[in-house]
This record gives C-alpha cells, sequence and structure tokens, in this order.
C-alpha cells in the first residue's frame, strides 16, 4: 500500500492526493501535523528522506522505497509511481 505523508494545507499534497484519487492509486493518508506532535521514528526517517533538515511534504513511501517531498508535477509523480511499482 502506497503511504503518503502529507497535510491539509499543502498545496501540493492536495494536488498530489487529488491525482491518485483521479488514476485509482490506492492509498493510506497519513497526517504529518499529527505524525509530527507525536515525534518518534517515523518522523525521524521523513526528515532523512528529506535531507536531514526537515520533513517535507508530499513524501510518498511503498514497500519501503520513498520518494521524498517534491513540488507537484503530473508526469514527475507519475514517472516516480511507475519506479517504484505503483503503476
Amino acid at each position: 500500500m502506497l503511504n503518503v505523508y502529507a497535510a491539509e494545507w499543502c498545496p501540493h499534497c492536495r494536488n498530489t492526493v487529488a491525482w491518485l484519487k483521479e488514476h485509482g492509486v490506492e492509498f493510506q493518508y497519513h497526517n504529518i501535523d499529527e505524525i509530527d506532535a507525536e515525534g518518534g521514528e517515523l518522523i525521524r526517517k521523513i526528515i532523512d528522506v528529506n535531507g536531514g533538515d526537515d520533513w517535507v511534504v508530499p513524501t510518498l513511501e511503498f514497500n519501503g522505497q520513498w520518494r521524498p517531498g517534491k513540488v507537484f508535477d503530473a508526469e514527475e509523480l507519475e514517472r516516480d509511481l511507475k519506479s517504484l511499482g505503483i503503476l
């Protein structure tokens, strides 16, 4: 299952989620603000995936493979999902 670590206030997250829904990609949505409040290893991993300074959204994870947070670009998202084996 694709995990999407995102935030409601993030336009790139909203666009990514909308794209996934439009293309029938199943995913689990995780609100980074709620995770950040709890802290823990998951936040550390998301920070590491994004260069080690801070978390960036939307960060995606599928079967242990991570895609760091990026500005929404439909073509790039599709290409990345294909490389992860999701599409």
